[in-house]
């Protein structure tokens, strides 16, 4: 068995590779059951990191722990969880906005609160470069939404 603990511990790694391969496994452990959803409380905890890619990697997990969400720990962060829409880095708010449908999936009564943020999302401040790419997700993600 994979140890968690020390994955856990990997996302905060100041060598990115080795977290993203902490990042990585832990996503497939998620996938595969309900073992990482007991550390659900540090994902949270690193939603306020000032780094943005552990911010990311926070977003990430939440999401794919929301099928064995039983204990209504999503809800409870939603409104935190959906200001990573516009986070001020693009790139954290665009892995947000397209692990938003799986959270959706599984959060059906969610649903109405993500397509709301999505919808009333303030793009504006990302530059010219950006942009186009975070509404796109945008849409995307409203339209897989949508169609689950």
């Amino acid at each position: 068995m994979t140890d968690i603990s020390a994955l856990i511990e990997g996302l905060k790694n100041s060598d990115v590779n080795k977290a993203y391969q902490c990042l990585k496994q832990l996503e497939s452990e998620s996938d595969l059951s309900e073992n990482v959803y007991p550390f659900f409380h540090i994902f949270v905890d690193m939603l306020s990191n000032a780094n943005s890619y552990i911010r990311t990697r926070a977003l990430i997990l939440i999401a794919a722990n929301a099928k064995w969400d039983i204990d209504y720990k999503i809800d409870e962060i939603i409104d935190s969880y959906l200001k990573h829409i516009t986070d001020d880095k693009p790139i954290t708010a665009r892995q947000c906005i397209k692990v938003l449908p799986t959270i959706a999936k599984y959060k059906p009564e969610l649903k109405f609160d993500i397509e709301t943020a999505l919808s009333n999302a303030d793009t504006a401040k990302y530059k010219d470069s950006m942009r186009p790419l975070v509404e796109k997700d945008i849409k995307n993600a409203l339209y897989n939404i949508q169609n689950l």
